[in-house]
């Protein structure tokens, strides 16, 4: 699943490219995708109707994110709130074909093929197309005719802050953190504190940290929560800068791919050696996830 800096970076090639443009059809293949966001989802046909009719026309004023959500303004107030989950990839292509901005679940075909059998959402611009894309259709797109009738529906409710927010202080870390029984990197990834850190992330970060990934979150010193804190910051300040972790088909919009995954020092190293110690590195599973740490490093 991509996480935020990829749904950063993400964000930032689309602004470039499909802002100000007029949506002139919409085909939904997968009505599924645009009827609610719950695990099991049933096709809703009237949703698709309202779906297709409510952006039809409009054009796209603007694209913000909320941890790993794309939110993407139109006219007349009207909103597409979409998360790609483990398998959803958006993909952009110009009429001339000059340009090409493409974040998401690698799909290899969607390199030399769109549509494919995986674009299961088609918006057609005036100057180009935009495809969601989705192998296991866990992602989804859902409209809202106004923010209200989003905000009516609580969807950020359960989410913490975002990293690099104002608002996301040490305090603030320390004071959430110092209560919670759960594994460190359980409480981290469940988004209630913290927002938008995935699997990538939280490891590289409890690494910089020097802090083991199973160790219970209020077990932590201040000075530990401090360390853990400016990692944190740190890591997703760069990871954003350099354009993410991606190890496929992820794109930026210069069409490059993100560097992040250079500056990796545990997240899929297994096995391998701590650049710090020497020490192989070891993999464990905590909240059904694959973790990798150093357990001479980290404490």
């Amino acid at each position: 699943m991509p996480e935020l800096p990829e749904v950063e970076n993400l964000r930032l090639g689309l602004m470039s490219t499909i802002v100000g443009q007029i949506i002139r059809k919409v085909t939904v293949q997968k009505p599924k995708l645009i009827s609610g966001k719950g695990t099991k989802r049933i096709a809703s046909l009237p949703k698709r109707v309202e779906f297709i009719k409510g952006i039809r026309g409009e054009h796209f004023v603007g694209v913000e994110r909320r941890a790993k959500n794309l939110i993407f303004k139109l006219s007349h107030g009207k909103i597409i709130l979409a998360h790609l989950k483990m398998s959803g990839q958006f993909v952009y292509k110009d009429k001339n074909k000059r340009k090409t901005v493409m974040g998401g679940h690698p799909i290899e075909v969607s390199e030399y093929k769109l549509p494919n059998k995986h674009s299961h959402i088609i918006f057609e611009l005036e100057r180009g197309t935009l495809y969601y894309n989705d192998t296991r259709m866990f992602g989804y797109l859902l409209y809202y005719k106004n923010e209200g009738a989003l905000d009516a529906e609580n969807y950020f409710a359960s989410y913490g802050l975002e990293p690099l927010a104002k608002n996301f202080t040490s305090k603030y870390f320390w004071d959430s953190l110092k209560e919670k029984n759960g594994k460190i990197k359980s409480v981290l990834m469940d988004q209630k504190i913290v927002t938008g850190l995935g699997n990538i992330y939280v490891d590289e970060s409890l690494f910089e940290a020097r802090i083991r990934p199973d160790r219970r979150a209020s077990s932590l010193s201040k000075s530990e929560i401090e360390k853990l804190y400016k990692a944190i910051k740190r890591i997703m300040e760069r990871a954003i800068k350099v354009g993410g972790s991606s190890v496929a088909t992820y794109r930026l919009l210069d069409n490059t791919r993100g560097n992040y995954a250079r500056e990796h020092k545990v997240y899929g190293k297994a096995g391998k050696m701590c650049i710090t110690c020497g020490k192989p590195l070891q993999k464990i599973i905590i909240g059904g996830r694959t973790t990798i740490f150093c357990s001479r490093c980290q404490r």
